[in-house]
């Protein structure tokens, strides 16, 4: 599934192809986030496909809620529903478990859940998303996990971690039953295993070590990117990539900016997912290869350059700043399917950069160039 192309003599950066049933995804990648089978702003996906996007993402607990994950079974699964052909992974909802942690039970069985559209009792256990990720079809199947918070006890942690293996095992002998089905929508869906354990070295460790034994498809890295410093998060990167098998892909989930992808690029990952491009540009919030430009700022009134003069996108290849901040004053919807067609080809672009650096043994400066810039406002701004 998964094959080691080359690696970078100055870091840990990878260069990879991961193979699944609905085509081949080079790596690192990002996998361009829909939620509920669907590009916040406008976006469909042809224009994924048009975006450089290799792989999509949704989420299993949204599915579930709504439309139904059953209804979408019998249309044909999620790859049909959302005529998108490419790979599909799909998140457990286990982070609903900490997103919504005021509206639900944690028990060894599962969760219960109070649904965030009407309040309706839900329970998941590790066998309940496992089989609504069968049912929805998707390429990668993710773990069913508890996203600890961050500062949480150490007690309460390690108690997660070891409930969080158990269900990992749980999630195995149900993925193995439901492709064993003749009617199972993909039959060669996999299963991602999730590292848990805060910021706790000890804890990451050991369930990484645990989880490894498993010999599970992929694994990836969650409970980061909720509350920890930079600092926190790179240096819990290495403590676990070090115990990450090295011919698995490794997938650093919700994550980040621009800055966290490159660094964490140089620490071994090979996969990330972020709703930041479509709800930045949500907002006027414009990455470019000069760093972030908002889009408000009255200096882009009369505007008459494209948001981004080394970007190819079609938001760039066509319109002006004065007139997508007008649509964005004016309250048009245009502006935010700009706006977001803009940011997913920037990210798209930025891993296909990343993966040329690598292949052409120029990772460590295009590094040391473009970790502090993406990682500021545009000068422009300032002007």
């Amino acid at each position: 599934m998964f094959e080691l192309i080359s690696t970078d003599s100055a870091s840990r950066a990878r260069r990879g192809v991961l193979t699944t049933p609905h085509g081949e995804v080079q790596t690192p990648a990002f996998m361009n986030v829909g939620t509920q089978a669907a590009i916040k702003g406008g976006l469909d996906a042809s224009d994924l496909r048009a975006l450089g996007c290799q792989i999509e993402l949704s989420n299993t607990y949204h599915l579930h809620v709504r439309p139904g994950d059953a209804l979408i079974r019998s249309l044909g699964g999620l790859h049909r529903f959302m005529a998108w052909d490419g790979p599909i992974l799909t998140d457990s909802g286990g982070f609903q478990i900490f997103s919504l942690a005021g509206l639900r039970k944690i028990t060894e069985e599962g969760v219960t859940f109070a649904s965030h559209v009407d309040g309706r009792r839900i329970f998941m256990s590790p066998e309940d998303s496992i089989r609504i990720q069968s049912n929805l079809g998707s390429d990668i199947a993710m773990a069913f996990d508890e996203c600890v918070e961050i500062p949480s006890p150490y007690e309460y942690v390690k108690s997660s971690c070891e409930r969080t293996y158990r269900w990992l095992a749980r999630c195995k002998a149900e993925l193995e039953r439901q492709n064993a089905k003749s009617d199972a929508i993909n039959s060669g869906q996999v299963l991602f295993g999730i590292n848990q354990g805060a910021v706790f070295s000890d804890l990451r460790i050991e369930h990484m070590k645990k989880i490894a034994e498993l010999d599970l498809s992929g694994y990836a890295i969650g409970g980061l990117a909720v509350g920890e410093t930079h600092s926190e998060m790179y240096d819990t990167i290495e403590l676990v990539e070090e115990h990450m098998p090295r011919d698995r892909p490794r997938y650093l989930m919700g994550v980040g900016t621009p800055a966290n992808i490159i660094e964490a690029v140089a620490r071994g990952i090979d996969m990330f997912d972020c709703v930041m491009p479509a709800r930045n540009g949500r907002h006027g919030h414009f990455f470019t290869w000069g760093g972030v430009i908002n889009i408000n700022n009255e200096r882009f009134s009369a505007d008459a350059e494209p948001i981004d003069k080394d970007c190819g996108c079609p938001t760039c290849r066509a319109h002006s700043r004065a007139y997508i901040r007008h649509l964005f004053k004016a309250g048009e919807t245009l502006a935010l399917r700009l706006a977001v067609t803009h940011n997913l080809w920037f990210f798209n672009e930025l891993m296909a950069r990343i993966r040329a650096a690598i292949d052409d043994g120029m990772f460590g400066d295009f590094r040391r160039k473009y970790t502090e810039i993406l990682g500021r406002r545009n000068s422009e701004e300032e002007k």
